[in-house]
């Protein structure tokens, strides 16, 4: 009778065949390749959390005017290039309004954190710093402008709270953050509807109401949901918005 088929093997035995030993051997060191091997490819399928930065720890000193209307912005203005408006938030899933309502459409000089992504960026103002700008003439602090209108346009994509999305939390979108972003913007971030061109670049639009008011309360429902937007779209310097009444926002399947 050949070797391997004499071989029996009784669990309380020390030692197993040395045949059975090798196959058994082989088999789990198969199994484990098989395992890494999964575990690699469910690795390279994830997708990246993107390109949002939060300068956490790191403050700093920025100068402007206030703006409040639709959401709270920081308007600096560039030479010869107009005004830049960075959004603007508070500590934590807050809105910034009750550190700045007081100073709005005055020039002043705050310390905050940045977030930004994709030309879009937000201070989380720390609270306590905002102050008259005393080297500015304030009679002369520009006023918000109506910006560039562009017309009538139709947007898909999905509402994020712009805090979290910049790059505060990550990943900041989809339906695994519905529930941060909708604190999020209930608290009074600003929401955003993020969109993608066919090259999958993407683009940010601050969602207004149809009479240029914010909508915060209105699309707490649908956010993290792919939605269909038609309005009036504005540039605002480097801020573009639609306006639209929320309820006309359309879900899509």
């Amino acid at each position: 009778m050949a070797e391997h088929e004499a071989e029996f093997y009784v669990g309380y035995l020390p030692r197993a065949p040395s045949t059975l030993a090798r196959r058994t051997r082989l088999f789990v060191a198969m199994l484990l390749g098989l395992a890494l091997a999964l575990a690699a490819a469910l690795v390279m399928a994830q997708q990246g959390f993107g390109p949002g930065v939060f300068e956490y720890g790191t403050e700093r000193e920025f100068r402007g005017v206030i703006e409040a209307e639709p959401y709270p912005v920081l308007a600096v203005e560039r030479p010869g290039e107009g005004h830049s408006r960075y959004l603007l938030s508070a500590f934590g899933k807050h809105g910034a309004l009750p550190l700045v309502e007081a100073f709005v459409g005055r020039a002043v000089i705050l310390r905050g954190t940045l977030a930004y992504r994709e030309g879009l960026t937000m201070i989380e103002v720390a609270e306590g710093s905002v102050k008259l700008d005393p080297d500015a003439l304030q009679s002369s602090a520009r006023p918000r402008d109506d910006g560039q209108d562009l017309g009538q346009v139709t947007l898909i994509g999905e509402i994020v709270d712009s805090k979290c999305y910049l790059g505060v939390m990550k990943p900041g979108n989809t339906k695994a953050h519905r529930d941060c972003a909708a604190r999020c913007i209930s608290g009074g971030i600003p929401p955003v509807l993020m969109t993608r061109d066919q090259d999958g670049n993407a683009s940010y639009t601050l969602l207004v109401g149809a009479q240029g008011e914010s909508v915060n309360a209105a699309v707490l429902d649908l956010v993290a949901e792919p939605i269909e937007v038609q309005g009036r779209l504005r540039r605002m310097g480097n801020l573009l918005a639609i306006s639209a009444d929320p309820a006309s926002y359309r879900r899509l399947p």
